[in-house]
């Protein structure tokens, strides 16, 4: 049962979380101190450790998060609409795209931490991560591999790094107005993914 001290508790280790991805975004990891994260929240640096043990324990649980977080929300768009044909398989990659550049819009912040301190995180939070990241791209190569069989694995892998790259630039897009940015990258990622596949009409 949820009690108020609990949801309480909830709120400040979430704004916690949030004030130090965007420190950690703006200035990198090295360069933050648990103090500085707590004052952000005015919140004493003792009092931070009630929540987190290490300002490594808070990078850890940013990255973790976010994987899991995309990977779940994969699995829901790829559970919804089964790839049994080419076409279907086609739209659940628009939704997949859309999916992920709505990510990217909303957490740019994560998006940079993880370009920049992935490689830094304690192995067993990497480990983690980058068996989310598998999953995930697993989850996408899947449908890729119904809307256009003649890939080989491959070429639907370096696709999809490629794609991934591409959206995961969606916080860097300063030259247009986000809805402007994010329709030119969805796209160029369903080009760069389906090919000669990719209707004029669709996702552009």
């Amino acid at each position: 049962m949820t009690t108020w001290r609990s949801s309480q508790k909830a709120d400040r280790r979430a704004r916690l979380l949030t004030a130090a991805a965007a420190l950690f975004a703006r200035r990198g990891f090295a360069g933050v101190t648990t103090v500085e994260i707590g004052e952000a929240v005015g919140m004493s640096g003792p009092a931070l450790y009630k929540h987190f043990p290490s300002k490594d324990a808070i990078l850890a649980e940013l990255l973790v998060d976010a994987s899991a977080r995309l990977r779940e929300g994969a699995r829901e768009i790829v559970q919804a609409t089964p790839s049994t044909d080419a076409a279907r398989a086609r739209t659940v990659i628009d939704e997949l795209v859309a999916f992920h550049l709505g990510f990217a819009t909303a957490a740019p912040d994560i998006i940079r931490i993880q370009d920049r301190e992935l490689a830094g995180l304690a192995p067993e939070a990497n480990h983690r991560v980058r068996r989310l990241q598998r999953e995930y791209i697993a989850d996408w190569d899947a449908v890729l591999a119904a809307a256009v069989p003649a890939l080989s694995e491959a070429e639907r892998q370096t696709r999809l790094l490629g794609v991934f790259g591409l959206l995961n630039s969606t916080p860097h897009s300063a030259g247009a107005s986000g809805a402007d940015a994010a329709g030119i990258l969805a796209g160029m990622a369903r080009r760069a993914l389906l090919g000669a596949e990719s209707s004029s009409g669709a996702a552009d």
